[in-house]
């Protein structure tokens, strides 16, 4: 046997010994995962399959008599399209009142940010049917703001702020600010101060600073907040339960319906496939134009 075939062999036999050993190690991280996607399986997976064969079979029998129906009546048309126009409205609103909050709070010392984003977490500890029922006795005819309206002579009647667009909007903003907050507020306090120092060094203004420097740096922040809060939104229930009109019902109060009153379980998976196929095209066109891993910091 010659040298060369000696060390041909050699390298065979460790090559193999590698590729054993990487199996090994490979099945062993399977198998560590394995218990965490069988709950996934069994939890996520199942009921999502489940709901869409709910949604196109018909005893024993495939159809899309379900899907037509949303397509071809008019009432169900208008209810997607109140949802998606309360969604972005809620979404401008928490991005108005989101950002500068943020941008204040990344500007302070990090012990006192830390202790002020407090305030900013404290809904997160209140039931949503909790503060929900207290916008409504602030809101409502006989309520606080308009006892104050009234008392200060702003106004002559009490203002109309309750079962209508206006407080379906002011009660989901109070819920999803803090979602559009915790993004912009951790990809704010990750940008290097230096970079504005260098702006204002080679004589931009402030203002100038802010817009060229500290906003483009601070918009994957924002994109991951207004997706959470644009999708969360969508799926809305309680708060345009209680504080909405007949005009601003959302898809979720639509299923809610077809399951409690009517009892059509297909036509309500329907609509909730349509709902989360809808939210999946959402979260494809984010991932295509902006990048997941950017927006929730992975550019970094």
């Amino acid at each position: 046997m010659t040298t060369g075939e000696v060390l041909a062999g050699r390298a065979y036999r460790e090559s193999t010994t590698s590729r054993r050993l990487e199996f090994r190690r490979q099945l062993g991280y399977f198998l560590l995962l394995l218990p965490t996607l069988l709950l996934l399986l069994v939890l996520f997976v199942y009921p999502i399959v489940r709901l869409i064969v709910t949604s196109v079979y018909d005893g024993n029998h495939f159809t899309l008599v379900h899907y037509r129906r949303i397509v071809e009546v008019d009432l169900y048309l208008r209810v997607l399209q109140t949802t998606f126009t309360i969604a972005l409205q809620v979404t401008l609103l928490c991005l108005i009142l989101g950002y500068p909050l943020a941008y204040f709070l990344a500007t302070l010392r990090a012990r006192t940010a830390r202790l002020l984003m407090i305030l900013v977490l404290i809904p997160f500890w209140t039931s949503i049917l909790v503060r929900t029922y207290a916008w409504m006795v602030l809101l409502q005819r006989q309520g606080v703001f308009n006892r104050w309206l009234l008392e200060l002579g702003l106004i002559d009647e009490p203002l109309r702020m309750m079962y209508n667009r206006i407080g379906v909007l002011v009660g989901m903003t109070h819920v999803l600010l803090p979602f559009m907050v915790l993004p912009a507020y951790a990809v704010m306090r990750g940008i290097d101060r230096n970079l504005l120092r260098a702006a204002y060094n080679l004589g931009a203004s402030p203002f100038q600073a802010f817009l060229r420097v500290f906003l483009p740096l601070s918009l994957p922040g924002v994109a991951a907040g207004s997706l959470l809060v644009f999708i969360l939104a969508l799926g809305f229930f309680i708060t345009p339960a209680l504080m909405g009109g007949r005009t601003d019902m959302m898809i979720a109060q639509l299923i809610e319906t077809q399951i409690r009153t009517q009892l059509n379980f297909p036509f309500a998976a329907a609509l909730a496939a349509v709902l989360l196929v809808i939210t999946l095209v959402i979260f494809a066109i984010y991932n295509r134009l902006l990048g997941i891993d950017k927006m929730f910091g992975g550019g970094y």
